[in-house]
């Protein structure tokens, strides 16, 4: 590996600096320039193992890690098998969860089993002549003593800390800010020393984490860090997806699972879900986008969308087995004139609420017991829990016997 020749392949480099990317910093420029000039750069992004599986979003991060491997790059996917201890704060709005539970030792080490396996699927780990590292950071932040941590914290203040928007917001709202929150931030600028970071990457979300790193490699090894931002799939709320919120594509989900969410989408997110979630190449995604603006059915690019994503995570033949498979459900005519839209006013309901005010079921009994009998389906998946809570962050397709429904939170 020490001996890979660096390519500038400038196909690549374009799509490093452009695809799926929120912003660069300290900018572009600085990034292109190291890119173009041959020299060999440490890239890294991290993952905490908090669940059991990755997540779509995570591929969005890898991509741009295997498009480094490719230009002959270091690459180190590191799995945050300390900094899941601690718990990096989400910005939830409930006082307590809004710091992350901490996880014990076996609950990471049970978690994070899939999680080079699954990556594989999209970075080429193993590659014989440039394979991708595997490291864990309670290698290093194991081994620091109180003294040590005493240090690292000298290097920031408080109210570089309370800056960060999610704790203004807790503030705002009287909730409470944990100090073992302000040393996630902490910990994970300390993996970018220690590894000699030239580059990382991550989802916009951990902006500020990232920028904590750059301002410990430059006290520490005194150069500059360029930190890449990628984007963030959203519902069409605004809101993030992903694992904390619950309503995300997992990797270890089945094709056919995978192909009904991504059909769940709205017509807004098609455009967006080309350029984040598959490999297509820009032009196609501003082709897609100005096609549906002239005034072409949105279906058929949702469509694609779901068989690309599809196909991309469980290869072609799993993909094609599970349009097949989604076209059968609705006999191979389109979602918007075979499914009924309702409109509800909350964003979460029990389950069995819900099917009285869509009136999937005349009352609460008859609603469970349609459930104890398998007869409902969400998204294509059984609904066995008839206690289940349900947040409308996208539109969902319920199934009871022959009736089926896409339901939509009002706006």
């Amino acid at each position: 590996m020490a001996n890979t020749v660096i390519k500038t392949d400038k196909k690549i480099i374009n799509r490093i600096l452009n695809k799926a990317v929120e912003q660069i910093l300290p900018d572009k420029e600085t990034l292109e320039k190291k890119l173009v000039s041959g020299e060999k750069l440490n890239i890294y992004q991290g993952f905490d193992p908090t669940a059991p599986t990755l997540h779509i979003g995570h591929t969005v991060g890898m991509r741009k890690l295997e498009d480094f491997r490719k230009l002959g790059h270091n690459v180190i996917f590191l799995i945050g098998d300390f900094t899941a201890r601690i718990g990096d704060p989400s910005d939830k709005t409930e006082a307590r969860s809004s710091a992350r539970k901490v996880l014990s030792e076996d609950e990471i080490a049970e978690n994070l089993k899939l999680y080079v396996e699954q990556a594989s699927h999209i970075i080429d780990i193993e590659n014989k002549d440039n394979p991708v590292k595997i490291m864990y950071n309670s290698t290093w932040l194991e081994t620091l003593d109180f003294g040590d941590i005493i240090k690292l914290a000298s290097e920031f203040t408080v109210q570089q800390m309370i800056k960060r928007s999610m704790f203004q917001k807790r503030l705002e709202e009287d909730k409470p800010i944990y100090l073992n929150e302000f040393m996630y931030p902490l910990m994970q600028g300390y993996d970018s020393v220690m590894m000699d970071i030239d580059v990382e990457v991550g989802g916009n979300d951990q902006l500020f984490n990232m920028l904590a790193g750059r301002d410990m490699v430059r006290n520490h090894l005194d150069k500059e860090k360029i930190v890449i931002a990628g984007k963030l799939l959203t519902t069409a709320q605004g809101d993030k997806m992903g694992k904390s919120e619950g309503n995300m594509i997992k990797l270890n989900d089945s094709p056919e699972d995978i192909y009904g969410k991504v059909m769940a989408f709205t017509d807004e997110q098609i455009v967006e879900g080309f350029e984040i979630l598959t490999n297509a190449p820009m032009d196609e995604v501003e082709g897609i986008k100005e096609k549906m603006e002239s005034g072409e059915n949105p279906m058929i690019f949702k469509k694609q969308l779901a068989l690309k994503v599809t196909s991309e995570l469980k290869g072609q033949e799993a993909g094609q087995k599970a349009q097949e498979y989604f076209e059968t459900i609705f006999q191979k005519k389109s979602l918007e004139t075979e499914i009924k839209e309702v409109k509800v006013e909350k964003q979460e309901y029990d389950i069995l609420d819900l099917m009285i005010e869509t009136k999937l079921a005349p009352s609460k009994s008859q609603g469970r017991r349609l459930i104890e009998q398998n007869a409902l389906s969400i998204d294509d998946e059984k609904v066995t829990d008839w206690q289940k809570h349900i947040k409308l962050t996208q539109p969902i397709v319920v199934k009871v016997g022959k009736k089926i429904l896409k339901i939509t939170k009002q706006k």
